[in-house]
């Protein structure tokens, strides 16, 4: 999983919130906004490669979608480096 795919959360029942674990819990929340994998790390203070297994077990269970960027003639989407660049400034 890529650095800048982009996570969105599915809908959730907030009974069925109840059950996630306090990981799961704050990546949904967190990922009401579309959110890259690099962001979820930096936000939860956690290892990227730990984020990256969280996000990859709650895309399996269809708590999470994942949104890969699209290039088009292998240039980079300009608001995705954006989105970076101001992420970076935030930390």
């Amino acid at each position: 999983m890529a650095l800048e795919s982009l996570v969105s959360s599915s809908f959730i029942m907030e009974e069925d919130m109840a059950l996630l674990t306090p990981e799961q819990d704050a990546i949904i929340r967190l990922c009401r906004s579309f959110r890259s994998v690099a962001e979820i790390s930096a936000l939860l203070r956690i290892p990227l490669g730990v984020a990256r297994v969280l996000v990859a077990d709650m895309v399996d269970e269809g708590l999470v979608r994942i949104h890969q960027p699209r290039l088009e003639q292998g240039q980079p989407d300009l608001n995705m480096l954006e989105r970076v660049l101001s992420g970076l400034r935030r930390l």
